[in-house]
């Protein structure tokens, strides 16, 4: 299973939030750059960005940086936050990106969000951020009326080749992963799901390695906390 560190970008520097709360945030590095490279050095085989600005502005707003660490950094990404239009997605996976993330957009514009499928790939994954088992849209500000697991079989078949799904309140708690919504979620699609939100320990690896369907995991603020380093987390994984 592969560990993927994150990076949630605010005002330029790597920030986590405590439940994707806006005013409950912590700065860890002033440049995402220095995070980036300790974790590859670290072995990360992939790493998570998220530009937390663009979340909210519904465009990308830290792409300056997201540049840099394209340039820097060998490994692949993966990026999500404010990717709702075409252009943008092809101006971040010019910047070195190679996996783009939808939210927001595919849940308010599901038929557009078929045509991403179709047109990048692999290069689209889908994000479904849950509240209480409900999609989450606007950087988490806003709940839908849609349930996850609803949302999900129908991006799947719309084309989705995989999903990224975060339990908004675990998300930053280090409380662990919810296994019974992620377990749900897998039963309910064919396609591959990465896990999100609450992992602070091994233990945690091995439970999400025991569900059908979880390919990796992304790991925030453990890393950041120094609950578990990610040599820990490979060896598991």
């Amino acid at each position: 299973m592969e560990i993927i560190p994150a990076i949630d970008i605010r005002n330029g520097k790597c920030v986590r939030l405590y439940q994707g709360r806006y005013d409950e945030e912590t700065i860890y590095a002033d440049d995402p750059l220095d995070m980036a490279k300790r974790w590859a050095d670290e072995g990360a085989a992939r790493i998570h960005l998220v530009d937390l600005d663009g979340a909210r502005a519904g465009h990308p707003v830290n792409l300056d940086v997201i540049e840099r660490i394209g340039k820097a950094i060998a490994i692949p990404l993966q990026l999500g936050g404010g990717l709702r239009e075409k252009d943008d997605i092809q101006k971040v996976l010019s910047a070195g990106v190679q996996r783009c993330i939808l939210g927001t957009a595919a849940a308010r514009k599901p038929e557009w969000a078929q045509q991403m499928f179709a047109e990048f790939g692999e290069g689209i994954i889908l994000g479904i951020d849950a509240k209480d088992g409900m999609v989450a849209v606007s950087g988490w500000e806003e709940t839908s009326e849609i349930p996850a697991v609803d949302f999900a079989r129908n991006m799947q078949d719309k084309g989705c080749a995989r999903i990224i799904f975060t339990d908004i309140a675990r998300d930053g708690t280090l409380a662990g992963p919810n296994a019974e919504a992620l377990r749900a979620m897998c039963e309910a699609v064919e396609i591959p799901v990465i896990a999100s939100g609450g992992v602070h320990k091994t233990t945690d690896i091995r439970i999400l390695k025991s569900i059908s369907g979880v390919e990796g995991v992304i790991v925030g603020k453990a890393l950041y906390e120094g609950t578990v380093t990610l040599p820990q987390l490979n060896v598991v994984a």
